[in-house]
């Protein structure tokens, strides 16, 4: 399944309804939960980032291939790969992180696979998650 959504943080609970209508029959409510997360910072860091003048389209697909969901963000923005920002150094004390970061690293942790590409004047980030494995 293939939908356009605005960038815009208005339209995270419709971006969360069109994943869950896509993959509901194939996952249980605890990865389902985890997809959101991953789903919601992702779409967030489109919508807060990528159009400078505040006005753009994200296009969201959803596969299930092989006992492996599929999700890909497309956008049209600011040439942006997550992938090169430095891993969090979660065992440091709050205090002595660097801001920012997280998301990309929760992202990372939770998602079996992630990969960037800027492509025709398009940001494409893929992420996988293997559900075969998951109870």
């Amino acid at each position: 399944m293939k939908k356009t959504f605005r960038a815009k943080k208005e339209e995270l609970d419709n971006v969360l309804s069109f994943i869950h209508e896509s993959l509901s029959e194939y996952l249980n409510q605890k990865l389902l939960l985890k997809i959101d997360l991953v789903v919601e910072e992702i779409f967030a860091n489109i919508a807060n980032y990528a159009y400078n003048n505040g006005d753009g389209d994200v296009e969201i697909e959803v596969k299930n291939i092989d006992n492996k969901v599929v999700i890909l963000f497309e956008d049209s923005g600011v040439p942006f790969n997550p992938l090169e920002v430095p891993e969090v150094d979660v065992a440091l004390p709050t205090e002595e992180r660097e801001i920012g970061g997280l998301g990309i690293y929760m992202v990372r942790k939770i998602m079996d696979n992630v990969e960037y590409m800027y492509k025709e004047n398009k940001n494409i980030l893929v992420i996988e998650k293997n559900i075969d494995v998951e109870v």
